[in-house]
């Protein structure tokens, strides 16, 4: 009998959506029978009810840092922030042990982990810490369109000195990788965008930092279908022409305002480069309709779905 697939999720903030669109999109999800589901929870988070009736699809590993009564929704808080934080780093426990395969993470609010002393920058940035991984990336995932980021959570006036050329091509490889090996794409077509307004007619990073990577790629790798710099305000149209697999953005809003105004509902966030496939809904915690029952589970569910399918592909190779 072959292994089974052991998808871990965590539901990050307990005051968010996260819990709710756990629930719901389990309940959406077929699991297969090579898949077995572990949620990184406190019990309290979720109404006796819900538990009673879904218990039979997932396996609760209860944390057990919120007792009754201290649970508020649609509530920042230093308490919370904390537990969401414990949710994740028992499932990284689970993860190096081998008792899970790869992740799917909630939301959780950054400012609510900060409160309690905590740097915090980010789901991608603790699990890279954690494996020890130097080379990382965000990748974000629709039918319609797969983008990746040279720089992440960092102010817009910082990008043009964070920007590198071996940043650049570390990128370019990890999404060429992932295209050809996790998405079974053959020959990957990547756009690479412009810094700049125009591209080089308005600044150098272009041909000082982004076409020199580019180069270096397509000659070490012997890859052609590598195109840029292009200009950031036609790239997505072509894209979209399906003349490309993936574009590649050289910051956080260049590339995840056009992502989240076309794949919003079915988007997920992919990350790249850790020895584990993690995924996470495109969306915050939503901390204002948490606890109404109006949270859409449409990206944690695609989250869901992309985890097993890449760990699958994994797990083959």
């Amino acid at each position: 009998m072959k292994s089974k697939i052991k998808i871990g999720i965590t539901i990050g903030d307990p005051s968010g959506v996260g819990p709710e669109i756990t629930l719901k999109a389990l309940d959406k999800f077929n699991v297969p029978g090579d898949c077995e589901i572990f949620v990184f929870a406190d019990k309290i988070a979720f109404r006796q009810s819900e538990l009673k009736s879904r218990i039979n699809k997932f396996n609760l590993i209860d944390l057990d840092v919120l007792k009754k009564g201290e649970l508020k929704q649609g509530v920042l808080s230093k308490k919370f922030g904390l537990a969401s934080l414990s949710y994740l780093k028992k499932a990284a426990e689970y993860l190096k042990r081998g008792r899970i395969n790869c992740l799917v993470t909630a939301p959780v609010s950054k400012k609510a982990i900060s409160l309690n002393g905590i740097n915090f920058y980010g789901h991608t940035e603790f699990l890279a810490e954690k494996f020890s991984v130097k080379k990382f990336m965000m990748m974000f995932v629709s039918e319609k369109l797969k983008l990746s980021l040279v720089t992440r959570h960092i102010a817009l006036k910082d990008v043009a000195e964070n920007i590198k050329s071996d940043d650049v091509f570390n990128v370019i490889s990890l999404t060429y990788d992932v295209l050809k090996h996790s998405f079974a794409i053959k020959q990957p077509r990547i756009a690479v965008s412009a810094l700049n307004p125009h591209g080089s007619e308005t600044g150098r990073e272009e041909d000082d930092v982004i076409k020199p990577a580019i180069e270096k790629f397509i000659n070490t790798h012997k890859a052609r279908n590598i195109y840029g710099p292009l200009p950031a305000d036609t790239i997505f149209n072509r894209v979209l022409d399906a003349r490309f697999d993936a574009v590649i953005c050289m910051y956080h809003d260049q590339g995840l305002i056009p992502f989240k105004m076309l794949c919003f509902s079915e988007g997920v966030n992919l990350t790249l480069g850790l020895p584990f496939v993690r995924t996470s809904p495109v969306h915050g915690t939503a901390f204002d309709i948490a606890g109404k029952n109006k949270a859409d589970c449409s990206s944690m569910l695609a989250a869901i779905k992309l985890a097993y399918t890449l760990t699958k592909n994994k797990l083959k190779n």
